[in-house]
């Protein structure tokens, strides 16, 4: 606590002293959200804490900037009360200083120290960021140096721990990266960006011990030989010749201790059991291909990814302890049905092709077309999805979108639940856009999910209102109307926002239906939730 109050009184007092020698910046943002819990049994809001008796959960995240004189400082303050986003089915509550950092350049050399975010290449040997839906901060916490070797080249170290909550973890990450930029000879035409990563990852005493501890208790053929030390490399460039861009990255990990749900485990003792640690080396291979030209677009992505769950330790689990971020490989989608089936990024073993395919015809005619196809290692389809969009404007008057998709998507795997057919959906969509005037619009939304698997076949329509710049709103309904689990329900929705310059403010009465929440590749079951829920949201 005394460390936390030395760097409030710290960060609080340097704006002032730099203040008295050159004019600074200060800005900052606030997001806050609160939930107010109503039990519902009918759709399973039900057996939490939240909805037995605390019926209220909040999270809330202010930061702090201040730029001056070449020094950037900065911090933020957390707040989680009764909050499900560290674990949908549990509550949390804590409150601190969430992050600081201080940076400073000086000639080629840049100094960074605190709570950093970075990442090398792509992400896929090191990453750390934020992701606030799903509760996830994987800053690093130590000292970070970047050197500029010429105008176009960089070398950067870093070392530190990685943050967990308001704590940290206690395994020692270093790494290196080293990257620039080629301008070509001659007509200039193409140009490449080239760059390799090097991060290493040192288990402490504790984490050693709980490994051989657990180890202890297999049988001989399935024992391992745990190492403190874990290496990976990554090489990657990014090529672009005319209108013609290419991105490749390779990378492999030295043998690293992971836990595998799927290796059946053997007991000294002659026992079996579903998931054990294991330590195999592990690989990726990633590449994406662009081409854009007046009314084309094409994008073609492909990746292999063998064994590379990389974490701060084999013990943690879910969303927690992540060192490293792998590209998803399916379309972000934005409605509600087309997005209710979204893969997560499969760690130990998945090979995957995108096919993304832009069109625009006429001014006022657009074109969408993708492919994704995701399996396992032998071959198994994990998921596949066709999807089609067009999207005609009538100039200052209204706007047509509509589309199809058509889904196949392993249940088993991705929400692991055993015994499960696979999930194929039809889903044709259409979303209408009517300009009543230069302030006030009409919105609609129609979509219709056919699928006899999970829980059957879904409605889901909506409608919004909007005076700009200030309010908009919103109510919906997603109807299960061939259940396979439930009874015939609706899930109703109701929005208020209210924008005032800079500021935010949400109202609104949800019901809705369990599912998996995404954020690039990164998922989770998150169950049904019945309830109000504000938010507020602030620049300045």
């Amino acid at each position: 606590m005394n460390q936390r109050i030395l760097v409030l009184l710290f960060y609080f007092s340097l704006p002032f002293v730099l203040l008295a020698q050159e004019q600074g910046v200060f800005s900052g943002s606030f997001q806050g959200n609160g939930n107010f819990f109503l039990r519902d049994t009918a759709i399973g809001a039900a057996n939490t804490p939240q909805y037995e008796h605390q019926l209220y959960g909040a999270d809330a995240w202010l930061n702090l900037n201040y730029n001056q004189s070449g020094f950037h400082v900065g911090m933020r303050f957390d707040l989680f009360n009764n909050s499900n986003l560290l674990n949908p089915q549990g509550s949390y509550t804590a409150e601190g200083i969430g992050r600081w950092f201080i940076d400073k350049k000086i000639d080629k050399l840049q100094l960074s120290g605190g709570y950093l975010y970075d990442q090398i290449g792509s992400g896929i040997i090191f990453r750390a960021y934020e992701e606030r839906p799903l509760l996830i901060d994987n800053a690093l916490y130590g000292i970070r140096l970047a050197y500029d070797l010429t105008e176009d080249w960089q070398v950067k170290v870093m070392t530190g721990r990685q943050k967990q909550q308001f704590e940290r973890y206690s395994p020692v990450i270093k790494a290196l990266n080293i990257d620039g930029f080629v301008l070509g000879e001659g007509n200039k035409t193409w140009s490449m960006s080239p760059g390799i990563g090097v991060v290493n990852r040192t288990y402490d005493d504790a984490t050693m011990q709980r490994i051989v501890g657990t180890v202890s208790t297999f049988s001989v053929t399935d024992s391992i030989a745990p190492s403190y030390n874990t290496y990976a490399f990554t090489l990657y460039n990014s090529l672009t010749v005319g209108k013609l861009n290419w991105y490749m990255e390779a990378a492999w990990k030295t043998k690293d201790v992971l836990f595998d749900p799927f290796a059946l485990k053997t007991n000294r003792d002659g026992s079996t059991a579903q998931g054990r640690l294991v330590n195999p080396n592990g690989s990726v291979y990633y590449t994406s291909v662009s081409y854009a030209s007046k009314g084309i677009g094409v994008t073609v992505e492909g990746k292999r990814t063998e064994n590379f769950t990389f974490r701060t330790n084999p013990f943690v689990s879910l969303n927690q302890g992540m060192l490293n971020f792998l590209p998803p490989m399916a379309r972000f989608n934005t409605y509600r049905l087309t997005s209710r089936y979204t893969p997560a990024i499969q760690e130990l073993g998945e090979q995957a092709v995108k096919l993304d395919f832009k069109l625009n015809p006429a001014k006022n005619l657009s074109l969408d077309f993708n492919f994704s196809n995701i399996s396992d290692l032998d071959n198994q389809l994990l998921y596949r999805e066709f999807y089609s969009e067009f999207q005609y404007k009538k100039k200052r008057q209204w706007i047509l979108t509509g589309g199809i998709q058509f889904q196949q998507y392993n249940q088993e795997i991705f929400e692991t639940k055993p015994d499960v057919p696979l999930v194929n959906t039809v889903i044709p969509f259409a979303d209408f856009l009517y300009k009543l005037d230069r302030k006030k619009s009409l919105r609609f939304e129609l979509q219709y999910m056919s699928t006899r698997q999970d829980f059957g076949s879904w409605i889901f329509g909506l409608a919004e209102y909007s005076v700009a710049p200030h309010w908009t709103f919103t109510i919906s309904d997603m109807y299960n109307s061939s259940p396979k689990k439930t009874d015939k329900i609706h899930y109703p929705r109701l929005d208020v926002f209210y924008t005032i310059k800079s500021n935010r403010f949400s109202l609104s009465y949800v019901k809705q239906v369990e599912g998996v929440v995404c954020s690039g590749g990164i998922c989770r079951l998150e169950p049904a939730f019945s309830g109000l829920r504000m938010s507020v949201n602030s620049t300045f």
